[in-house]
Protein backbone atom coordinates (compact mmCIF):
# COMPACT_ATOMS: atom_id res chain seq x y z
CA UNK A 1 0.00 0.00 0.00
CA UNK A 2 2.89 2.40 -0.60
CA UNK A 3 6.55 2.68 0.27
CA UNK A 4 8.77 4.43 2.76
CA UNK A 5 8.76 8.17 2.18
CA UNK A 6 10.42 11.24 3.68
CA UNK A 7 8.51 14.15 2.16
CA UNK A 8 8.14 17.13 4.47
CA UNK A 9 4.78 17.74 6.17
CA UNK A 10 2.38 20.40 4.93
CA UNK A 11 1.03 21.07 8.41
CA UNK A 12 4.31 21.42 10.28
CA UNK A 13 6.17 18.88 12.39
CA UNK A 14 4.53 15.82 13.87
CA UNK A 15 3.05 16.40 17.32
CA UNK A 16 4.62 14.71 20.32
CA UNK A 17 3.58 11.07 20.46
CA UNK A 18 4.55 7.74 21.92
CA UNK A 19 8.22 6.84 21.76
CA UNK A 20 9.28 4.33 19.16
CA UNK A 21 11.85 1.71 19.93
CA UNK A 22 14.37 0.88 17.24
CA UNK A 23 15.01 2.43 13.85
CA UNK A 24 12.12 4.51 12.52
CA UNK A 25 13.33 3.78 8.98
CA UNK A 26 13.04 0.04 9.52
CA UNK A 27 10.46 -1.80 7.42
CA UNK A 28 8.73 -5.12 7.85
CA UNK A 29 10.03 -8.27 6.20
CA UNK A 30 12.40 -8.04 3.22
CA UNK A 31 11.24 -4.56 2.20
CA UNK A 32 14.27 -2.38 1.54
CA UNK A 33 16.69 -5.28 2.04
CA UNK A 34 16.64 -6.48 -1.56
CA UNK A 35 18.76 -4.81 -4.23
CA UNK A 36 16.98 -2.11 -6.22
CA UNK A 37 17.89 -1.94 -9.90
CA UNK A 38 18.33 1.67 -10.95
CA UNK A 39 19.66 3.31 -14.06
CA UNK A 40 22.83 5.35 -13.71
CA UNK A 41 22.55 9.07 -13.02
CA UNK A 42 24.19 9.77 -16.37
CA UNK A 43 21.56 7.70 -18.15
CA UNK A 44 18.81 9.57 -16.35
CA UNK A 45 20.31 13.00 -17.00
CA UNK A 46 20.64 12.22 -20.70
CA UNK A 47 16.86 11.99 -20.96
CA UNK A 48 16.27 15.71 -21.39
CA UNK A 49 12.48 15.42 -21.53
CA UNK A 50 12.44 13.72 -18.12
CA UNK A 51 14.85 16.24 -16.60
CA UNK A 52 12.61 19.04 -17.82
CA UNK A 53 9.53 17.23 -16.50
CA UNK A 54 11.13 16.90 -13.07
CA UNK A 55 11.97 20.62 -13.06
CA UNK A 56 8.43 21.53 -14.09
CA UNK A 57 6.81 19.30 -11.49
CA UNK A 58 9.04 20.59 -8.71
CA UNK A 59 9.04 24.29 -9.50
CA UNK A 60 6.47 25.28 -12.11
CA UNK A 61 3.53 22.92 -12.04
CA UNK A 62 3.57 20.91 -8.78
CA UNK A 63 0.64 18.95 -7.46
CA UNK A 64 -1.38 21.42 -5.44
CA UNK A 65 -2.06 20.57 -1.80
CA UNK A 66 -5.53 21.28 -0.45
CA UNK A 67 -4.91 20.07 3.08
CA UNK A 68 -4.47 23.54 4.56
CA UNK A 69 -7.76 24.95 3.29
CA UNK A 70 -10.26 26.74 5.58
CA UNK A 71 -12.78 23.87 5.46
CA UNK A 72 -10.24 21.34 6.73
CA UNK A 73 -8.76 23.70 9.34
CA UNK A 74 -12.18 24.39 10.86
CA UNK A 75 -13.53 20.83 10.69
CA UNK A 76 -10.77 18.71 12.22
CA UNK A 77 -8.59 18.86 15.31
CA UNK A 78 -5.34 20.49 14.19
CA UNK A 79 -2.95 18.34 16.25
CA UNK A 80 -4.62 15.07 15.26
CA UNK A 81 -4.74 16.01 11.59
CA UNK A 82 -1.13 17.12 11.78
CA UNK A 83 -0.14 13.66 13.01
CA UNK A 84 -2.15 11.98 10.25
CA UNK A 85 -0.61 14.17 7.56
CA UNK A 86 2.93 13.62 8.84
CA UNK A 87 2.60 9.85 9.29
CA UNK A 88 1.05 9.56 5.82
CA UNK A 89 4.21 10.99 4.27
CA UNK A 90 6.39 8.60 6.24
CA UNK A 91 4.48 5.42 5.42
CA UNK A 92 3.66 6.25 1.80
CA UNK A 93 5.50 8.69 -0.38
CA UNK A 94 3.66 7.30 -3.39
CA UNK A 95 0.18 8.25 -2.15
CA UNK A 96 0.79 11.34 0.00
CA UNK A 97 0.97 13.86 -2.85
CA UNK A 98 -1.96 12.47 -4.83
CA UNK A 99 -4.13 12.34 -1.69
CA UNK A 100 -3.29 15.93 -0.77
CA UNK A 101 -4.34 17.27 -4.19
CA UNK A 102 -7.87 15.88 -3.75
CA UNK A 103 -10.71 18.38 -3.14
CA UNK A 104 -10.84 19.51 0.49
CA UNK A 105 -14.39 18.17 0.90
CA UNK A 106 -13.11 14.60 0.67
CA UNK A 107 -9.32 14.78 1.09
CA UNK A 108 -9.36 13.84 4.78
CA UNK A 109 -11.84 11.00 4.15
CA UNK A 110 -9.36 9.34 1.79
CA UNK A 111 -6.38 10.15 4.03
CA UNK A 112 -8.01 8.45 7.03
CA UNK A 113 -9.23 5.56 4.87
CA UNK A 114 -5.64 4.94 3.77
CA UNK A 115 -4.21 5.12 7.31
CA UNK A 116 -6.87 2.79 8.73
CA UNK A 117 -6.14 0.19 6.08
CA UNK A 118 -2.40 0.70 6.49
CA UNK A 119 -2.76 -0.06 10.19
CA UNK A 120 -4.76 -3.19 9.40
CA UNK A 121 -2.17 -4.22 6.82
CA UNK A 122 0.61 -3.78 9.39
CA UNK A 123 -1.08 -6.26 11.70
CA UNK A 124 -1.47 -8.77 8.86
CA UNK A 125 2.15 -8.39 7.73
CA UNK A 126 3.77 -8.89 11.14
CA UNK A 127 4.99 -12.49 11.27
CA UNK A 128 6.47 -12.42 14.79
CA UNK A 129 4.31 -10.27 17.11
CA UNK A 130 1.54 -12.80 17.72
CA UNK A 131 1.75 -16.12 19.54
CA UNK A 132 -0.09 -17.91 16.73
CA UNK A 133 -2.25 -17.31 13.67
CA UNK A 134 -5.40 -17.60 15.74
CA UNK A 135 -4.40 -14.56 17.81
CA UNK A 136 -3.58 -12.53 14.71
CA UNK A 137 -6.87 -13.42 13.03
CA UNK A 138 -8.73 -12.38 16.18
CA UNK A 139 -7.11 -8.93 16.08
CA UNK A 140 -7.87 -8.58 12.37
CA UNK A 141 -11.53 -9.55 12.67
CA UNK A 142 -12.08 -7.28 15.67
CA UNK A 143 -10.23 -4.29 14.23
CA UNK A 144 -13.35 -2.45 13.04
CA UNK A 145 -14.93 -2.95 16.48
CA UNK A 146 -11.84 -1.91 18.45
CA UNK A 147 -9.72 0.58 16.52
CA UNK A 148 -12.70 2.29 14.88
CA UNK A 149 -15.00 2.21 17.91
CA UNK A 150 -12.73 2.87 20.89
CA UNK A 151 -11.17 6.38 20.85
CA UNK A 152 -8.44 5.17 23.22
CA UNK A 153 -7.44 2.05 21.25
CA UNK A 154 -3.76 1.59 20.43
CA UNK A 155 -1.48 -1.36 19.74
CA UNK A 156 2.18 -1.72 20.68
CA UNK A 157 4.86 -4.17 19.59
CA UNK A 158 3.43 -4.73 16.11
CA UNK A 159 5.09 -3.66 12.89
CA UNK A 160 8.32 -1.77 12.33
CA UNK A 161 9.30 1.86 11.99
CA UNK A 162 6.56 4.31 11.10
CA UNK A 163 3.93 1.58 10.80
CA UNK A 164 4.55 0.72 14.44
CA UNK A 165 4.28 4.40 15.34
CA UNK A 166 0.95 4.56 13.51
CA UNK A 167 -0.48 1.78 15.69
CA UNK A 168 1.04 3.20 18.87
CA UNK A 169 -0.64 6.56 18.25
CA UNK A 170 -3.84 5.46 16.57
CA UNK A 171 -5.88 7.74 18.85
CA UNK A 172 -4.97 10.63 16.53
CA UNK A 173 -6.38 8.74 13.55
CA UNK A 174 -9.54 7.83 15.45
CA UNK A 175 -10.11 11.47 16.42
CA UNK A 176 -10.08 12.56 12.78
CA UNK A 177 -12.12 9.50 11.74
CA UNK A 178 -14.80 10.41 14.30
CA UNK A 179 -15.11 13.87 12.72
CA UNK A 180 -15.87 12.51 9.26
CA UNK A 181 -19.40 12.42 7.88
CA UNK A 182 -21.54 9.39 8.84
CA UNK A 183 -21.52 8.29 5.18
CA UNK A 184 -17.71 8.30 5.02
CA UNK A 185 -17.37 6.46 8.33
CA UNK A 186 -19.82 3.79 7.15
CA UNK A 187 -17.77 3.16 4.01
CA UNK A 188 -14.48 2.98 5.91
CA UNK A 189 -15.87 0.62 8.55
CA UNK A 190 -17.52 -1.65 5.98
CA UNK A 191 -14.43 -1.98 3.78
CA UNK A 192 -12.17 -2.44 6.82
CA UNK A 193 -14.32 -5.29 8.13
CA UNK A 194 -14.49 -7.06 4.77
CA UNK A 195 -10.77 -6.66 4.13
CA UNK A 196 -9.96 -8.03 7.58
CA UNK A 197 -12.12 -11.08 6.87
CA UNK A 198 -10.26 -11.65 3.61
CA UNK A 199 -6.89 -11.22 5.26
CA UNK A 200 -7.89 -13.69 7.94
CA UNK A 201 -8.65 -16.23 5.24
CA UNK A 202 -5.03 -16.07 4.02
CA UNK A 203 -3.23 -15.81 7.37
CA UNK A 204 -3.26 -19.55 7.95
CA UNK A 205 -2.30 -20.46 4.40
CA UNK A 206 1.21 -21.57 3.50
CA UNK A 207 2.20 -18.98 0.90
CA UNK A 208 5.87 -19.89 0.72
CA UNK A 209 5.24 -21.20 -2.79
CA UNK A 210 2.62 -18.65 -3.81
CA UNK A 211 -1.13 -18.89 -4.21
CA UNK A 212 -2.72 -22.10 -5.50
CA UNK A 213 -4.09 -20.84 -8.81
CA UNK A 214 -5.35 -17.79 -10.70
CA UNK A 215 -8.71 -17.67 -8.84
CA UNK A 216 -6.88 -17.70 -5.48
CA UNK A 217 -4.47 -15.05 -6.80
CA UNK A 218 -7.38 -12.88 -7.90
CA UNK A 219 -9.21 -13.43 -4.63
CA UNK A 220 -6.24 -12.27 -2.57
CA UNK A 221 -5.81 -9.19 -4.77
CA UNK A 222 -9.53 -8.46 -4.39
CA UNK A 223 -9.33 -8.47 -0.60
CA UNK A 224 -6.23 -6.29 -0.28
CA UNK A 225 -6.74 -3.93 -3.26
CA UNK A 226 -10.05 -4.47 -5.05
CA UNK A 227 -11.98 -3.57 -1.91
CA UNK A 228 -9.93 -0.37 -1.66
CA UNK A 229 -11.12 0.53 -5.15
CA UNK A 230 -14.71 -0.11 -4.15
CA UNK A 231 -14.36 1.98 -0.99
CA UNK A 232 -12.83 4.88 -2.90
CA UNK A 233 -15.63 4.80 -5.49
CA UNK A 234 -18.19 4.97 -2.71
CA UNK A 235 -16.35 7.88 -1.07
CA UNK A 236 -16.17 9.70 -4.42
CA UNK A 237 -19.92 9.28 -4.90
CA UNK A 238 -20.69 10.29 -1.31
CA UNK A 239 -18.73 13.52 -1.77
CA UNK A 240 -21.19 14.69 -4.41
CA UNK A 241 -18.35 15.37 -6.84
CA UNK A 242 -18.99 12.17 -8.78
CA UNK A 243 -22.21 10.56 -9.94
CA UNK A 244 -24.03 8.45 -7.31
CA UNK A 245 -23.94 5.59 -9.83
CA UNK A 246 -20.15 5.37 -9.41
CA UNK A 247 -20.71 3.66 -6.06
CA UNK A 248 -22.28 0.76 -7.95
CA UNK A 249 -19.34 0.25 -10.31
CA UNK A 250 -17.97 -2.46 -8.05
CA UNK A 251 -16.53 -4.60 -10.87
CA UNK A 252 -14.63 -1.76 -12.50
CA UNK A 253 -13.31 -0.39 -9.22
CA UNK A 254 -12.23 -3.91 -8.25
CA UNK A 255 -10.31 -4.24 -11.52
CA UNK A 256 -8.56 -0.94 -10.84
CA UNK A 257 -7.30 -2.31 -7.53
CA UNK A 258 -6.31 -5.66 -9.03
CA UNK A 259 -4.24 -3.95 -11.73
CA UNK A 260 -2.18 -2.09 -9.12
CA UNK A 261 -1.82 -5.08 -6.80
CA UNK A 262 -0.80 -7.51 -9.53
CA UNK A 263 1.81 -5.04 -10.71
CA UNK A 264 3.27 -4.87 -7.19
CA UNK A 265 3.23 -8.65 -6.82
CA UNK A 266 5.00 -9.15 -10.15
CA UNK A 267 7.64 -6.54 -9.33
CA UNK A 268 8.17 -7.82 -5.77
CA UNK A 269 8.87 -11.48 -6.66
CA UNK A 270 12.17 -11.69 -4.79
CA UNK A 271 11.10 -9.68 -1.72
CA UNK A 272 7.99 -11.82 -1.28
CA UNK A 273 9.86 -15.08 -1.84
CA UNK A 274 12.49 -14.15 0.75
CA UNK A 275 9.70 -13.21 3.17
CA UNK A 276 8.08 -16.63 2.73
CA UNK A 277 4.79 -15.01 1.66
CA UNK A 278 4.67 -15.13 -2.13
CA UNK A 279 1.64 -14.68 -4.36
CA UNK A 280 2.61 -15.84 -7.84
CA UNK A 281 0.01 -18.51 -8.75
CA UNK A 282 1.35 -22.07 -8.82
CA UNK A 283 -0.70 -23.02 -11.87
CA UNK A 284 1.37 -20.47 -13.79
CA UNK A 285 4.89 -20.71 -12.42
CA UNK A 286 4.97 -24.51 -12.10
CA UNK A 287 4.70 -24.73 -15.89
CA UNK A 288 8.17 -23.18 -16.07
CA UNK A 289 10.00 -24.31 -12.92
CA UNK A 290 12.10 -27.39 -13.57
CA UNK A 291 12.41 -28.11 -9.85
CA UNK A 292 8.81 -27.40 -8.88
CA UNK A 293 10.05 -24.66 -6.54
CA UNK A 294 9.26 -20.95 -6.86
CA UNK A 295 12.86 -20.12 -5.97
CA UNK A 296 14.04 -21.77 -9.18
CA UNK A 297 13.74 -18.46 -11.00
CA UNK A 298 16.13 -16.52 -8.77
CA UNK A 299 19.09 -18.64 -9.90
CA UNK A 300 19.79 -16.48 -12.93
CA UNK A 301 23.32 -17.79 -13.47
CA UNK A 302 21.87 -20.71 -15.40
CA UNK A 303 20.60 -20.17 -18.95
CA UNK A 304 17.68 -22.59 -18.54
CA UNK A 305 16.51 -20.76 -15.42
CA UNK A 306 16.73 -17.38 -17.16
CA UNK A 307 14.69 -18.51 -20.14
CA UNK A 308 12.03 -20.17 -17.98
CA UNK A 309 11.79 -17.23 -15.61
CA UNK A 310 11.13 -14.76 -18.42
CA UNK A 311 8.39 -16.94 -19.89
CA UNK A 312 6.70 -17.11 -16.50
CA UNK A 313 7.14 -13.39 -15.92
CA UNK A 314 5.70 -12.47 -19.31
CA UNK A 315 2.60 -14.60 -18.74
CA UNK A 316 1.91 -12.82 -15.44
CA UNK A 317 2.49 -9.38 -16.98
CA UNK A 318 0.06 -10.30 -19.76
CA UNK A 319 -2.49 -11.44 -17.19
CA UNK A 320 -2.24 -8.03 -15.48
CA UNK A 321 -2.49 -6.14 -18.79
CA UNK A 322 -5.81 -7.83 -19.49
CA UNK A 323 -7.28 -5.65 -16.71
CA UNK A 324 -6.44 -2.42 -18.56
CA UNK A 325 -9.65 -2.10 -20.65
CA UNK A 326 -11.78 -2.07 -17.49
CA UNK A 327 -9.41 0.40 -15.84
CA UNK A 328 -9.71 2.77 -18.80
CA UNK A 329 -13.49 2.41 -18.73
CA UNK A 330 -13.58 3.33 -15.03
CA UNK A 331 -11.45 6.43 -15.63
CA UNK A 332 -13.77 7.52 -18.44
CA UNK A 333 -16.67 7.66 -15.97
CA UNK A 334 -15.02 10.27 -13.74
CA UNK A 335 -15.94 13.96 -14.04
CA UNK A 336 -13.92 15.65 -11.28
CA UNK A 337 -10.41 16.60 -12.45
CA UNK A 338 -8.74 16.10 -9.05
CA UNK A 339 -10.37 12.69 -8.51
CA UNK A 340 -9.44 11.68 -12.06
CA UNK A 341 -5.82 12.55 -11.39
CA UNK A 342 -5.85 10.71 -8.06
CA UNK A 343 -7.03 7.57 -9.84
CA UNK A 344 -5.01 7.97 -13.04
CA UNK A 345 -1.53 8.58 -11.61
CA UNK A 346 -1.19 5.10 -9.99
CA UNK A 347 -2.58 3.47 -13.14
CA UNK A 348 -0.03 5.03 -15.50
CA UNK A 349 2.73 4.24 -12.99
CA UNK A 350 1.54 0.63 -13.01
CA UNK A 351 1.64 0.14 -16.77
CA UNK A 352 5.05 1.86 -16.88
CA UNK A 353 6.26 -0.61 -14.23
CA UNK A 354 4.84 -3.56 -16.17
CA UNK A 355 6.66 -2.38 -19.29
CA UNK A 356 9.86 -2.16 -17.24
CA UNK A 357 9.33 -5.67 -15.87
CA UNK A 358 8.30 -7.33 -19.13
CA UNK A 359 11.02 -9.74 -20.32
CA UNK A 360 13.41 -8.25 -17.74
CA UNK A 361 15.62 -10.72 -15.80
CA UNK A 362 16.34 -8.03 -13.19
CA UNK A 363 12.96 -8.85 -11.62
CA UNK A 364 14.52 -12.07 -10.27
CA UNK A 365 17.61 -10.49 -8.72
CA UNK A 366 16.14 -7.37 -7.14
CA UNK A 367 13.39 -4.77 -7.35
CA UNK A 368 12.79 -3.03 -10.67
CA UNK A 369 11.62 0.58 -10.49
CA UNK A 370 10.92 3.19 -13.12
CA UNK A 371 13.07 6.32 -13.34
CA UNK A 372 12.12 9.28 -11.15
CA UNK A 373 12.19 11.56 -14.19
CA UNK A 374 9.79 9.26 -15.98
CA UNK A 375 7.50 9.33 -12.94
CA UNK A 376 7.45 13.14 -13.14
CA UNK A 377 6.67 12.99 -16.85
CA UNK A 378 3.79 10.58 -16.20
CA UNK A 379 2.33 12.80 -13.48
CA UNK A 380 2.37 15.78 -15.83
CA UNK A 381 0.43 13.73 -18.40
CA UNK A 382 -2.47 12.77 -16.14
CA UNK A 383 -4.49 15.96 -16.34
CA UNK A 384 -6.96 14.57 -18.88
CA UNK A 385 -8.12 11.39 -20.58
CA UNK A 386 -6.07 11.99 -23.71
CA UNK A 387 -2.89 12.41 -21.72
CA UNK A 388 -3.52 9.15 -19.86
CA UNK A 389 -4.38 7.39 -23.10
CA UNK A 390 -1.13 8.58 -24.65
CA UNK A 391 0.84 6.98 -21.81
CA UNK A 392 -1.02 3.68 -22.06
CA UNK A 393 -0.53 3.75 -25.82
CA UNK A 394 3.21 4.37 -25.41
CA UNK A 395 3.84 1.52 -22.99
CA UNK A 396 1.57 -0.94 -24.80
CA UNK A 397 3.55 -0.17 -27.95
CA UNK A 398 6.83 -0.83 -26.17
CA UNK A 399 5.63 -4.12 -24.67
CA UNK A 400 4.32 -5.14 -28.09
CA UNK A 401 7.73 -4.49 -29.60
CA UNK A 402 9.49 -6.61 -26.96
CA UNK A 403 7.17 -9.62 -27.31
CA UNK A 404 9.04 -12.67 -28.61
CA UNK A 405 7.25 -15.07 -31.01
CA UNK A 406 8.97 -17.94 -29.16
CA UNK A 407 7.31 -16.93 -25.90
CA UNK A 408 4.35 -19.22 -24.98
CA UNK A 409 2.26 -16.12 -24.14
CA UNK A 410 3.16 -14.28 -27.35
CA UNK A 411 -0.26 -14.40 -29.02
CA UNK A 412 -2.04 -13.51 -25.81
CA UNK A 413 0.36 -10.63 -25.18
CA UNK A 414 -0.05 -9.28 -28.71
CA UNK A 415 -3.82 -9.53 -28.44
CA UNK A 416 -4.15 -7.47 -25.27
CA UNK A 417 -1.55 -4.93 -26.39
CA UNK A 418 -3.42 -4.43 -29.66
CA UNK A 419 -6.65 -4.02 -27.71
CA UNK A 420 -5.07 -1.34 -25.54
CA UNK A 421 -3.70 0.38 -28.65
CA UNK A 422 -7.15 0.43 -30.21
CA UNK A 423 -8.70 1.87 -27.04
CA UNK A 424 -6.05 4.58 -26.68
CA UNK A 425 -5.34 5.41 -30.33
CA UNK A 426 -3.82 8.91 -30.51
CA UNK A 427 -5.52 9.75 -33.83
CA UNK A 428 -7.61 12.39 -32.10
CA UNK A 429 -4.56 13.81 -30.35
CA UNK A 430 -2.58 15.15 -33.31
CA UNK A 431 -2.76 18.67 -31.91
CA UNK A 432 -1.28 17.47 -28.60
CA UNK A 433 1.45 15.55 -30.43
CA UNK A 434 2.33 18.59 -32.55
CA UNK A 435 2.37 20.77 -29.43
CA UNK A 436 4.63 18.34 -27.58
CA UNK A 437 7.03 18.13 -30.52
CA UNK A 438 7.29 21.92 -30.62
CA UNK A 439 7.72 22.10 -26.84
CA UNK A 440 10.45 19.49 -26.56
CA UNK A 441 12.11 20.78 -29.71
CA UNK A 442 12.26 24.34 -28.40
CA UNK A 443 13.37 23.19 -24.96
CA UNK A 444 16.06 20.85 -26.31
CA UNK A 445 17.39 23.56 -28.63
CA UNK A 446 17.64 26.12 -25.85
CA UNK A 447 19.16 23.53 -23.52
CA UNK A 448 21.82 22.83 -26.17
CA UNK A 449 22.52 26.55 -26.38
CA UNK A 450 22.98 26.50 -22.64
CA UNK A 451 25.59 23.76 -22.98
CA UNK A 452 27.41 25.74 -25.67
CA UNK A 453 27.23 28.86 -23.55
CA UNK A 454 28.61 27.06 -20.53
CA UNK A 455 31.49 25.73 -22.63
CA UNK A 456 32.23 29.18 -24.06
CA UNK A 457 31.98 31.05 -20.76
CA UNK A 458 33.93 28.58 -18.64
CA UNK A 459 34.19 30.94 -15.72
CA UNK A 460 30.42 31.12 -15.34
CA UNK A 461 29.57 27.72 -16.75
CA UNK A 462 27.26 26.71 -13.95
CA UNK A 463 25.37 29.99 -14.06
CA UNK A 464 25.11 29.88 -17.84
CA UNK A 465 23.90 26.28 -17.91
CA UNK A 466 21.33 26.71 -15.14
CA UNK A 467 20.07 29.98 -16.63
CA UNK A 468 19.61 28.53 -20.10
CA UNK A 469 18.01 25.38 -18.73
CA UNK A 470 15.48 27.39 -16.76
CA UNK A 471 14.90 29.66 -19.75
CA UNK A 472 14.30 26.70 -22.07
CA UNK A 473 11.78 25.19 -19.71
CA UNK A 474 10.02 28.48 -19.09
CA UNK A 475 9.71 29.36 -22.77
CA UNK A 476 8.54 25.86 -23.65
CA UNK A 477 6.01 25.94 -20.83
CA UNK A 478 4.67 29.37 -21.79
CA UNK A 479 4.69 28.40 -25.46
CA UNK A 480 2.28 25.54 -24.84
CA UNK A 481 0.32 26.79 -21.83
CA UNK A 482 -2.57 28.36 -23.73
CA UNK A 483 -3.36 25.27 -25.73
CA UNK A 484 -2.85 23.06 -22.69
CA UNK A 485 -5.42 24.92 -20.63
CA UNK A 486 -8.07 24.53 -23.29
CA UNK A 487 -7.54 20.79 -23.68
CA UNK A 488 -6.70 19.59 -20.17
CA UNK A 489 -10.23 19.84 -18.80
CA UNK A 490 -12.36 19.54 -21.91
CA UNK A 491 -14.23 16.60 -20.35
CA UNK A 492 -13.24 17.06 -16.70
CA UNK A 493 -14.19 19.84 -14.32
CA UNK A 494 -12.49 21.01 -11.17
CA UNK A 495 -14.16 20.37 -7.83
CA UNK A 496 -14.80 24.09 -7.46
CA UNK A 497 -16.65 24.20 -10.79
CA UNK A 498 -18.72 21.14 -9.95
CA UNK A 499 -19.60 22.61 -6.57
CA UNK A 500 -20.75 25.88 -8.16
CA UNK A 501 -22.93 23.99 -10.63
CA UNK A 502 -24.76 22.12 -7.87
Amino acid sequence: MGGQGKAGPYLGNMPECSSLEGDTMKKQGAYGKIKTHKESKLSQLCRIDEVISAFMLLYMNPLRSNINTPYIRTTFNAADLQFCDAILQNVSRSFAAVIRQLPSVMLVDVLVFYLVLRALDTIEDDMTAFSDNKEKIKHLLEFHETALADPNWTMDGVGEGEERRLLQNFTHVHSVYASLSPAAREVIENITQRMAEGMGEYVGKDLGQGTADIPAYNRYCHFVAGLVGEGLSRLFAASGLESPSLANETHLSDQMGLFLQKTNIIRDYLEDYVDGRAFWPQTVWKKYSATGDLGYFKDQQFEANREASLKCLNELVTDALELVPDCLLFLSKLRCAEIFRFCAIPQVMAIATLEKCFNNPDVFTGVVKIRKGLSCKLILNTTDVRGVHSMFYLFATQINAKADPADPSYERTKKICNTILELTSPDDGKERLSRNIKFWGASATLFSLGLLGSAFFKKNSVVSLSTMTGLSISIGYIFTSKTKISSNFSALKTAETLKNEQ
